[in-house]
């Protein structure tokens, strides 16, 4: 009971905070009463689920579980598996965030090839941080308000964060194409899917301009991960391959297509691998 009360309140600390926070931006004077007891109910509720945490950690520590097993199983029966998934891309785009600031890159072994896809999105995103600074510069030059400037501020560097930050982890997980012929398809980090070498089937460039968000399915089979509006890159499956969208919804694909920024050194490199093992055939009629 309450595990299932705690998982409620997860979802409503957001919610009273959002509720606040659009007041004061429409200009409703709230009560410092109000206030205060909202505050206050956050915190109790903050209280709680640091409680019913700790009990569950408990619980599983005495099963026989390790500290992190315990504390990750503790997490999953407490906070909603779509909530568990927005922090953790949060998460990884900040840490995609120092990555970018050192000029390292995410999961690209020695010998794999790096498919930046960034090319189309990456002005639009730079105009969007620009906007947001300058929304923040005039907002805190004419809000009066004490705790709505207070408010934006933190709202408005949070965002211009977030906006760097899911840059950056475009920039620093590119997709790899390993030296087999293996497959990683990546979105910053928001999606990552690998396709194993003995599942490519064939790959051809491919320009296309499909309709929708940045991860989308078709009734036949089709994956598109769409950059700026368009993909490049066609890769057909010999196999179906599983993949995980962003929320957490499963699928499965037997046609991939995606955006890289040279297609063609992405097409070459996972061709390669298929054509090489022919060259070491003997010719016909040689014993």
């Amino acid at each position: 009971m309450s595990v299932r009360i705690a998982r409620y309140a997860v979802g409503a600390v957001p919610a009273v905070e959002l509720a606040l926070v659009g007041c004061l931006l429409a200009g409703v004077r709230v009560p410092v009463a109000v206030l205060l007891g909202a505050e206050a109910l956050v915190i109790g509720v903050l209280g709680f689920e640091a409680i019913a945490l700790w009990r569950l950690w408990r619980a599983g520590r005495r099963a026989g579980a390790g500290r992190r097993e315990a504390m990750g199983a503790a997490l999953r029966a407490v906070v909603p598996d779509k909530a568990r998934r927005l922090v953790a891309h949060e998460v990884r785009g900040l840490h995609s965030l120092g990555l970018w600031v050192l000029r390292r890159r995410h999961g690209v072994p020695r010998g794999a090839l790096a498919v930046p896809y960034t090319g189309p999105q990456t002005a639009m995103l730079y105009g969007l941080a620009f906007v947001a600074v300058v929304e923040t510069v005039m907002l805190a030059l004419l809000v009066p308000w004490p705790v709505v400037h207070a408010v934006l501020l933190v709202l408005d560097v949070y965002g211009v964060l977030l906006v760097l930050a899911f840059h950056a982890a475009c920039v620093t997980r590119p997709h790899v194409v390993d030296a087999d012929g293996a497959l990683r398809v990546r979105y910053g980090g928001l999606f990552d899917l690998r396709v194993p070498a003995g599942a490519v089937a064939g790959a051809r460039v491919e320009r296309r301009y499909p309709e929708g968000g940045p991860v989308r399915t078709e009734t036949d089979g089709v994956l598109d991960l769409v950059v700026g509006g368009q993909t490049t890159v066609t890769v057909e499956l010999g196999s179906p391959v599983e993949f995980v969208r962003p929320l957490g919804k499963r699928g499965w694909a037997r046609t991939v297509r995606f955006h890289a920024d040279d297609p063609g050194a992405a097409v070459a490199a996972l061709t390669r691998g298929r054509r090489e093992p022919s060259r070491c055939q003997d010719p016909p009629g040689r014993a």
